[in-house]
């Protein structure tokens, strides 16, 4: 309840403050975003648009810095932000968040947010933020649609369905990538019960050539169908070259692959954004740790390629994503999921989370105190190589 009573809030706030502004002049306003690589990467591709949207919704003047290794560096592009006369710096990447804190201590005029991040809680600091979305909830309901894919190849005879297994290449064993991983797999088992999935991490956020050996080597090991939480299109076109369906991340690769493609799910950050700005306009304090949903379009789907998917995916997703609008869908849920053959009841080990327990209610509470993810477990079905 009090994540929907905040949400609501923030939400008028929104809506409050952009009819406050939107007739201003607020291009003397200077908002900076620096981006972990640049467009070609989908990750930092879907920041950046959100980011000039945001910007020219509330018409202040954007400034962009790309290619930020999350080192010194970040820090460095904090402060030029900073010094350069920027109201407002955004970092979009985990590793970047102690150096944009350092920026924030010395920058108190300043705001600073670091996305996906999980220290301004304890940070002490009103100048420093952090802020994600639900992005579970779209990973689940592409999960749906490759569960679908799934039974349809089951029923059409072209796999049995002990050899249901998906393949997910991840980037980092952090519990963002783990989370979203277990939430799609979650998604298809929902219509599929027999899926099983093999993940491999390729350490990096961006490396095509890895990305491309790791989804050709799931698809070796058996995978009949491939996801992924990386940011280029390795993935992706190994599953075109060699037929085997694909859901990707943070933007459609119908283009690039149209025999393969199905669906992806993405953040998408124009509500935050114009939320922030908006905010820091009016000289006003916003939330120190932000999320919202599907429902409030902080989580977006792409649209299916139903040459690709199965029939009846796009009423199906529709149905799954009412039930978790209206609550009566739980994305980790604990009676869906065991580890170690056991179901739990209780789980206590997340750093920064308030109160620790992340269960109650009979499901996960992933990001309802802290809008970084933290579920962390690794669930059985799924095999990390």
């Amino acid at each position: 309840m009090k994540k929907i009573l905040a949400l609501v809030l923030s939400l008028c706030m929104v809506f409050a403050l952009c009819a406050t502004t939107a007739s201003a002049d607020n291009s003397d306003v200077t908002v900076g975003l620096f981006c972990l690589h640049d467009e070609n990467s989908g990750y930092d591709k879907n920041f950046i648009d959100a980011f000039y949207a945001a910007c020219e919704a509330t018409g202040v003047t954007p400034v962009l810095k790309t290619n930020i290794p999350e080192d010194q560096t970040a820090y460095d592009a904090s402060a030029d932000l900073a010094d350069a006369g920027c109201a407002l710096v955004i970092g979009d990447s985990y590793g970047h968040q102690p150096y944009i804190l350092q920026a924030a201590q010395e920058f108190p005029e300043v705001q600073f947010i670091s996305c996906t991040g999980d220290m301004a809680a304890d940070s002490g600091l009103d100048n420093y933020h952090n802020a994600f979305a639900d992005i579970y909830q779209g990973r689940f309901i592409a999960g749906v649609a490759a569960g679908m894919k799934l039974n349809e190849m089951i029923e059409s005879g072209k796999i049995t369905a002990d050899q249901a297994k998906m393949g997910y290449v991840g980037a980092m064993p952090y519990a963002e990538v783990i989370s979203g991983y277990t939430s799609f797999y979650l998604g298809a088992k929902y219509v599929c019960p027999s899926v099983t999935m093999d993940v491999i991490y390729t350490g990096s956020w961006y490396d095509e050539t890895l990305e491309k050996e790791s989804a050709e080597a799931l698809i070796k090991g058996g995978a009949v169908l491939v996801s992924q939480h990386a940011d280029s299109m390795g993935a992706p076109n190994a599953c075109e070259a060699a037929g085997v369906p694909n859901v990707s991340y943070n933007g459609s690769t119908q283009t690039a692959c149209p025999n393969t493609y199905i669906i992806s799910s993405r953040i998408d950050w124009t509500p935050y954004f114009t939320y922030a700005i908006n905010a820091v306009l009016a000289g006003e304090n916003f939330d120190v740790n932000w999320t919202a949903g599907i429902d409030a379009g902080a989580v977006a789907l792409t649209e299916l390629n139903e040459n690709v998917a199965a029939a009846g995916t796009a009423e199906k997703l529709a149905e799954v994503e009412a039930a978790l609008i209206d609550g009566s869908l739980k994305v980790f849920d604990c009676s869906t999921w065991t580890v170690g053959g056991e179901t739990l009841t209780t789980y206590d080990k997340v750093a920064f989370y308030e109160g620790n327990e992340c269960i109650w209610d009979g499901y996960f509470h992933e990001s309802e105190t802290r809008s970084a993810p933290y579920f962390d477990l690794i669930i059985d079905g799924i095999t990390v190589k």
